[in-house]
């Protein structure tokens, strides 16, 4: 008798670490096949550091193969580019990837799970391609580089989020962002003002950051913000808030939704997160075609319809740690349906955290770890630690040596370093 089909796309974060998870917790109850575009995963949190504090091609060391580990745990992999998918059906449609004017193909799943990130909607704004510069892959970290390199003159600078169109039909679990992850702008204003420094280009003054919210990073709790608000402004930052999101970059700076402007020869900008566009309309998806799902990840109706990380619409912002907690929750129930997990254990939804570690240059690094947007009382801090860039730096060697599977002990053990020491 054929074993359960469980279908993963998506192969970064989310991705491996549930179709991983699910080869764990379930053994061999099931098949398991993994469809990503790229046969790679693209480690992005370290992208500021390599370009910045080691002034090296991200592309040279952010990149983990992915198809031996999966192999590894009888993982079957398809690199292809999802197309469509019918829920009635349980079919997922695909294109082959690794040559150009491969047909499409279809393949059946007893259970799915979407965990293909979202479409960074530069491409939205106005004047990006010729004018606007982001960490957020490494053609882009690399073309910062180059920029810095070669053509910045070393005038002012502007540092923000374009406005988040998050779906309104998971508000009664998660609250309301304005941007979809406000660490990476917090990350390039103390990351920049170094870069200043350390070539002899100025003051932090040079810098704006602007956030299309009340409060930038408001996820990561308001005192938290507030003390990160003051060490930038005791440098010299200059903070811009309830932006609305951009309207246009320009050579000379960038143009905001609420009529202002901000000066600016260079403009490191992140944008609106938004659904690839097959998801849209989709009877699984919300207003704006982010997954629907409960805190255990799967959907309300169609059982065998699971979401993770940034594809699902609970999970805000979008963020590293909670594509692995949400990854898991998953693993976890598809484990339980095929009777390798109680439900007791199964059933425990994860504890959303906004937990963020970021570069501050010469080597030294801010730690958040924060439940209170979500109704919690936790709020922790550290700024400028030499412990939390080493921690940073040494996570992602422990993930790539352990090909994703960091041992359950990994992130505490950081947050316990981070807050200690």
């Amino acid at each position: 008798m054929a074993k359960p089909h469980v279908l993963v796309l998506g192969g970064n974060f989310s991705g491996l670490g549930a179709a991983q998870k699910i080869r764990e917790y379930a053994r061999d109850t099931v098949d398991i096949t993994l469809i990503d575009r790229k046969n790679y995963l693209l480690f992005v949190p370290n992208i500021p550091s390599e370009v910045l504090d080691y002034d090296r091609n991200p592309a040279l060391t952010m990149h983990m193969d992915i198809v031996k580990p999966l192999e590894e745990d009888d993982i079957y992999f398809i690199q292809g580019e999802v197309k469509g998918f019918d829920v009635d059906r349980q079919t997922v449609e695909y294109v082959p990837t690794e040559r150009p004017g491969a047909a499409a193909e279809t393949i059946h799943y007893d259970y799915v799970v979407f965990a293909l990130g979202n479409r960074l909607a530069y491409d939205d704004i106005e004047g990006f391609a010729e004018y606007g510069q982001t960490v957020s892959d490494t053609f882009y970290g690399e073309k910062l580089r180059r920029y810095l390199r070669n053509d910045y003159k070393g005038g002012p600078i502007a540092i923000g989020s374009d406005f988040f169109h998050q779906g309104t039909m998971t508000q009664d679990l998660v609250p309301m962002a304005a941007a979809a992850c406000e660490g990476p702008p917090v990350e390039m204003v103390f990351s920049m003002a170094t870069w200043l420094k350390n070539h002899g280009l100025g003051n932090p003054d040079k810098i704006t950051v602007f956030t299309p919210g009340d409060t930038i990073a408001e996820d990561a709790g308001l005192g938290n913000v507030s003390s990160i608000l003051k060490f930038a402004a005791e440098a010299g930052v200059h903070y811009k808030n309830k932006a609305q999101g951009i309207r246009r970059l320009t050579k000379d700076g960038v143009e905001l939704q609420d009529g202002s402007s901000i000066e600016a020869e260079l403009k490191i900008i992140f944008p609106d997160w938004q659904p690839h566009e097959f998801m849209k309309n989709t009877p699984i998806v919300d207003d704006q075609g982010f997954v629907l799902t409960d805190m255990t990840m799967r959907h309300p109706t169609y059982k065998n319809v699971f979401a993770c990380g940034d594809a699902a619409a609970v999970v805000v912002p979008k963020l590293g740690y909670l594509a692995h907690i949400t990854g898991d929750m998953v693993a976890k129930q598809i484990a339980m349906d095929m009777g390798r997990m109680e439900p007791a254990k199964a059933n425990i939804p994860p504890h959303f955290i906004v937990n963020c570690l970021g570069d501050m240059g010469d080597k030294k690094a801010f730690f958040i770890n924060s439940d209170s947007w979500y109704g919690g009382k936790m709020e922790q801090l550290k700024v400028g630690s030499e412990v939390v860039f080493l921690l940073k730096a040494q996570y992602k060697e422990m993930f790539f040596r352990t090909k994703g599977k960091v041992p359950d002990w990994g992130i505490p053990f950081a947050n316990f370093m981070a807050n200690n020491f």
